[in-house]
């Protein structure tokens, strides 16, 4: 009875379940790619999926001593590279070629002595006004290089900049000397110092053509028998001619041809005040104006150097006797430089006036006459802050017999010192620099 009990409990719960249907085998899923095992590979895979720290990590050397030099002609390019130690700013002046796929690259600022960028910018060079993005830097070869000077400058490799070529035909110059005099008539010596300054002009005109002017030109004398000469204002014009002025053939053998030029100029000076003491005897003498006409025999194709005679009139006020005389005047004189970058300057000449219209002067001829040498010589020694200092050596003698009571005769002086030139700019046909002074 209760076997039978329980068998119809069980059929009547198997009667309450649902049969389910016979399950559709599915196809296998795809196995996942395997992970390569090896581990540069894995290495490779991660720092693919990391974003980049730095878009380009070149590092640049500073330039040394024998790197090239871009040129002050072609054009700049901003460039920023990764920093280095070194360069920490990134910021570097470049100048490249297209054909070469190179760039000549130089820091945008000085160096310090162990290499390493200051502060301070590059002085005297051009603005980069276009950049280079660093990007199309990496199609080209980068070089070290030394960044651009202008000419009659030089810039070592920690991009300090110098100036090594002068124009002392255009500078503001403040100088002394040691200047004794000797007097022929007495066996004595004059103990006295020379005090001198001027400003010097020069600039070129039309082709073939040199304008130059000299503006409070002064010299003073301290010390025994002190004196003065001083110009207010000296002005020189010089040309070259294209045309000779007339042809000399010659006909022994060959016929030869020779054409002779009158390059003709004009020399004027305004206001020349002079002061002459010999012993006891003092005399002042004022020049209102001179104007003289020159002829170069030889002169520089720049027409800086040359060597000319020039003659013309003065008139002339003798202020210690009160009147007017009419003072003409030939003279030989050279002006030469030396060197292409200026350093050494040779000046010398000979120059006769005679004495016309002046009143009868008890003691002194009635017209007295005056004859002046010199020759000189300026080296520059060094700048300071690119400003030259050079070293003077002159040697004068006057003969004149225009001073009342004192007889005629030579004084000669010698003269050594130096001078300092306040603005001193690059001669006009300045080299470039090449690996220093040339």
């Amino acid at each position: 009875m209760l076997v039978s009990a329980v068998t119809l409990g069980c059929a009547l719960l198997l009667g309450q379940v649902e049969i389910p249907e016979a399950a559709v085998p599915q196809a296998p899923a795809e196995a996942p790619a395997e992970v390569p095992t090896d581990a540069p590979v894995k290495a490779l895979t991660e720092a693919l999926k990391q974003p980049r720290a730095e878009a380009w990590a070149v590092q640049l050397a500073v330039p040394d001593a024998g790197s090239p030099r871009q040129s002050p002609d072609q054009r700049v390019l901003c460039l920023t590279l990764p920093p280095t130690p070194a360069v920490p700013s990134g910021q570097w002046r470049a100048q490249c070629d297209e054909t070469k796929k190179e760039c000549l690259v130089a820091p945008a600022w000085e160096l310090d002595s162990e290499g390493h960028e200051t502060g301070q910018p590059l002085d005297r060079v051009s603005m980069c006004l276009e950049v280079m993005p660093a990007e199309l830097a990496r199609d080209y070869r980068l070089v070290p290089a030394i960044a651009e000077a202008p000419p009659g400058w030089f810039r070592d490799e920690r991009g300090r900049v110098l100036q090594y070529n002068f124009d002392l035909h255009r500078r503001i110059r403040v100088g002394g000397a040691w200047a004794p005099r000797w007097l022929r008539e007495t066996e004595g010596r004059d103990d006295r110092v020379r005090v001198d300054f001027g400003v010097d002009l020069e600039w070129p005109g039309d082709p073939g053509q040199l304008h130059r002017m000299t503006l409070l030109d002064t010299e003073l004398y301290l010390g025994d028998a002190s004196s003065f000469e001083a110009t207010l204002l000296r002005y020189d014009f010089r040309s070259e001619r294209d045309e000779p002025l007339f042809r000399v053939t010659t006909f022994y053998g060959k016929p030869r041809r020779f054409d002779v030029f009158a390059n003709l100029g004009f020399w004027l000076e305004v206001l020349h005040a002079e002061q002459v003491r010999r012993e006891d005897v003092k005399a002042d003498f004022l020049a209102l104006g001179s104007t003289h006409v020159t002829l170069d025999l030889w002169h520089s194709r720049d027409l800086v150097s040359y060597v000319r005679v020039r003659a013309g009139p003065t008139v002339e006020r003798d202020r210690t006797n009160g009147f007017f005389t009419l003072v003409p005047a030939a003279a030989l004189e050279g002006d030469l430089t030396l060197d292409r970058n200026g350093f050494h300057h040779v000046l010398f000449g000979a120059e006769a006036q005679k004495v016309l219209l002046a009143e009868r002067v008890e003691g002194r001829p009635l017209r007295p006459e005056r004859l002046r040498l010199r020759a000189g010589y300026e080296v520059i020694a060094l700048a300071i802050n690119d400003q030259p200092v050079s070293l003077t050596l002159d040697g004068r003698g006057t003969w004149r017999d225009d001073l009342a009571n004192a007889p005629a005769g030579w004084e000669w002086s010698a003269q050594a010192g130096l001078r300092f030139s306040l603005w001193a700019p690059a001669r006009r046909n300045a080299p470039m620099a090449h690996g220093g002074k040339e």
